[in-house]
């Protein structure tokens, strides 16, 4: 069995709440399903999980190189150096990181409101960029988007592989046909 969950803002990839962040359990009632990969309580989007532990593994494991692609809002103008940098790969504290595809957008369309919202500044303009990278390290996003000038304000994971968002409003999730 495979799962796709749209998760909100502020729920952790684990079934337990922790602190002020919610558990997958306040959504999914599944007895004997994983996490298939991790996403940052403070990020939204796609989250796979599977009760097949050899699926499990091909999705989360690094060296099966899985692509996910993330829209990312950016605090400033996502500019052609910026998306070049980020496209050769950036150097972070732990190294540099694999190139990635880096295009910018406009905001996705039917996207849901962030429950609390971002924070906005009236004279600093926010800008939308798709980044799709196959290395899942701690916070790289985010890291890499800061490595380049941007910080990220919102963060939505839209696809892993060929697993989407599309048709799955935030907070539900719905069983795939593998």
């Amino acid at each position: 069995m495979l799962i796709r969950f749209n998760k909100p803002y502020g729920v952790l990839s684990q079934f337990t709440p922790e602190g002020r962040w919610q558990g997958l359990k306040d959504h999914i009632d599944l007895p004997g399903v994983y996490v298939a990969g991790r996403l940052d309580a403070d990020s939204e989007g796609l989250l796979l999980l599977t009760d097949d532990g050899v699926l499990q593994a091909r999705i989360s494991d690094p060296r099966f190189k899985m692509e996910k692609t993330y829209w990312v809002q950016v605090e400033g103008v996502v500019d052609d150096k910026a998306l070049s940098a980020l496209s050769n790969g950036v150097t972070l504290n732990d190294g540099p990181t694999l190139p990635a595809r880096a295009r910018a957008m406009a905001a996705p369309e039917n996207l849901w409101p962030r429950n609390p919202p971002i924070r906005e500044r009236q004279n600093i303009p926010t800008s939308w960029l798709e980044l799709t990278i196959r290395e899942g390290r701690n916070r790289q996003v985010r890291r890499m988007t800061a490595a380049v000038g941007l910080p990220t304000l919102r963060l939505i994971r839209a696809a892993i592989g060929p697993y989407h968002l599309e048709g799955l409003p935030t907070g539900t999730w719905q069983a795939v046909n593998i």
